[in-house]
């Protein structure tokens, strides 16, 4: 196993040395990159960046598993290339996004994480790194591909990357009354526009989904609806320094139902340009520009609840809608994307209908007994829950959202007869068989 795979001390048992989990930047907003008693294997070192290879349009980057999104795309951006694939922070790494199979706001068009990547190179349970493609094990490279780090390590890959036309995305804004037009909206804007996202208040229950809808293109230099300047046109990622937020005394925090209405109210009647030019950071990470935002949440910090219905389950959305904004936590954060088609993970989380991001303070059971029940409706409604965000899913609905999942176990079990690599996350839904204990085949 490569060096850079250095085992964190802190926590490494002797007494459980098989169970193994590797970590990147720790993004995941569960227990997705932790393991009790056993050992994290920390991948950031994994940071190499090799040339791109271009073939007429086509191109192609090497790149090793610890390198972040940020870095990536600040690197190759200034050689006028792009990752077609930035989901909401940049700090991510390649492995992290591999491994969950993240998506972004274009994903209605243009797909998942997963699609981009050429090949990978994957530590397996009997310690031997092996390369891995759809061409030479589809299996296992389906299994792998949101498959939440539990089929091996995965040390580099090979990701494909898209010219960058400039530093900027013409993005057009939108106001809109109720979650119906941002539904309306959002729809309207898939054809025309390559990234799309709303930001919804579910904080105020009179006004439930009324929301701000940013449908962008990555701006041309000439020629577009918009002039660029000089600067504009460069192809260029560089975020600016990121504002530290300090803790927040008390339990809550500012995250209050006074303060969040009141902050909502202000953000949907802020005036805005219909078109507007935004520098890429600005636009595909608008949190980074915090660091450490969750501190805005207190000492009894947050979860984030995300979900996506299929197409046809639009009053299922309604109904989720407005169980949140009645709901005993107040819905500090939301936001509303449309996705594209089932991408190939087996447990891949993104499917053709609406995903809906919900931050909520963690303060009570009731919470918890209300997406439970969440949970259930959206499964019936032949949704799923992201497993890179999950903190608490019951096992029992975890087959009803994922139906590939007995494929995904078989494959599991192939690579990783005795469960060595394993999450907190993994056990809590019974995705390995208890330690100690091999796969019962088929299960």
């Amino acid at each position: 196993m490569p060096s850079a795979l250095a085992p964190s001390e802190a926590t490494h048992s002797e007494a459980t040395p098989s169970a193994l989990i590797s970590r990147g930047l720790g993004r995941s907003y569960g227990d997705a990159a932790q393991i009790e008693g056993g050992t994290i294997l920390d991948a950031t070192a994994l940071r190499a960046i090799g040339p791109i290879h271009v073939s007429d349009e086509h191109a192609t980057i090497d790149v090793g598993a610890g390198v972040s999104l940020g870095d990536l795309a600040r690197r190759v951006a200034a050689q006028g290339w792009l990752p077609p694939v930035l989901p909401g922070t940049r700090h991510v790494t390649v492995g992290g996004a591999i491994a969950a199979d993240v998506h972004g706001k274009d994903h209605h068009q243009r797909g998942g994480f997963g699609r981009t990547v050429a090949s990978f190179s994957l530590v397996t349970a009997e310690g031997l790194q092996r390369p891995v493609s759809r061409e030479d094990d589809r299996g296992l490279f389906e299994a792998t591909v949101g498959g939440m780090g539990l089929t091996g390590v995965i040390t580099s890959a090979r990701l494909e990357v898209e010219r960058l036309p400039s530093g900027v995305v013409e993005v057009e804004t939108a106001r809109t009354r109720d979650l119906h037009e941002t539904m309306a909206r959002l729809t309207e804007g898939d054809q025309d526009h390559r990234y799309s996202v709303a930001w919804i208040d579910l904080a105020t229950p009179a006004h439930r989904g009324r929301g701000v809808v940013q449908l962008g293109n990555l701006a041309l230099p000439l020629g577009g609806p918009l002039e660029l300047d000089e600067a504009q046109r460069r192809p260029r990622y560089q975020p600016g320094r990121a504002l530290p937020v300090p803790r927040v005394p008390g339990r809550r925090g500012t995250v209050r139902t006074p303060i969040v209405r009141s902050f909502n109210l202000a953000y949907w009647r802020r005036p805005r340009k219909r078109h507007a030019l935004v520098p890429l950071p600005s636009f595909f990470h608008p949190l980074d520009a915090l660091a450490g935002w969750p501190r805005l949440y207190g000492a009894s910090g947050f979860l984030q609840y995300q979900c996506v219905l299929p197409d046809g389950q639009e009053s299922v959305l309604a109904a989720l809608a407005e169980a949140f904004a009645n709901g005993p936590a107040t819905p500090a954060l939301a936001v509303l994307k449309r996705l594209g088609a089932q991408g190939e993970g087996m447990l891949s989380f993104p499917l053709e209908g609406w995903t809906l991001a919900v931050d909520l303070p963690v303060d009570d059971a009731e919470t918890y007994l209300m997406l439970d029940h969440v949970d259930e409706v959206v499964a019936e409604a032949g949704g799923r829950v992201y497993l890179a965000k999950d903190a608490r899913l019951r096992p029992d609905v975890l087959a009803a959202m994922y139906p590939r999942l007995a494929e995904w176990r078989a494959v599991k079990e192939r690579v990783d007869p005795e469960g060595r690599f394993r999450s907190d996350l993994a056990e809590r839904l019974g995705l390995v068989p208890p330690r100690g204990t091999r796969a019962t085949p088929g299960a």
